[in-house]
């Protein structure tokens, strides 16, 4: 997974950008994702103030609506890529468009249902859910 992160100011420099051209130069690397094969999934996120945390840190847990006053960068979208290798994501990583100062993009394997134990009760009901649904 690819995890698009970017500061206050990264994403301020960003409205300055004509929005058809923000489109234009992600749908070009989305296209050669497709193409190559490798995009499962990739979205992007709303504006964190329309975001709301729950803290679990106490009982009950605390909702806070956003924006995320301590966050230094926030998650602002993301890819998910059916890649061979982690050199092979960060290959895709540097190529991500509209990065700059501010910008990051942080990669992080997403495990599999196979990867947990078989033998449990909750894996079995989730992996014959899966199957049901036509993810597996």
């Amino acid at each position: 997974m690819l995890i698009m992160r970017a500061t206050d100011e990264a994403y301020a420099n960003m409205a300055n950008v004509d929005f058809t051209e923000i489109m234009d130069t992600m749908g070009k690397f989305n296209d050669e994702l497709i193409r190559a094969g490798v995009l499962l999934a990739a979205e992007g996120l709303d504006d964190a103030s329309e975001g709301v945390v729950v803290d679990h840190g106490s009982e009950p847990p605390v909702v806070t609506d956003g924006p995320y006053g301590e966050t230094k960068e926030l998650f602002g979208g993301f890819y998910l890529l059916n890649v061979a290798s982690k050199e092979e994501a960060v290959e895709w990583a540097k190529r991500v468009p509209g990065a700059g100062a501010g910008f990051k993009t942080e990669i992080r394997r997403v495990t599999t249902i196979d990867e947990f134990p078989q033998d449990n009760p909750w894996i079995a009901k989730e992996r014959a859910w899966r199957e049901a649904t036509g993810q597996l």
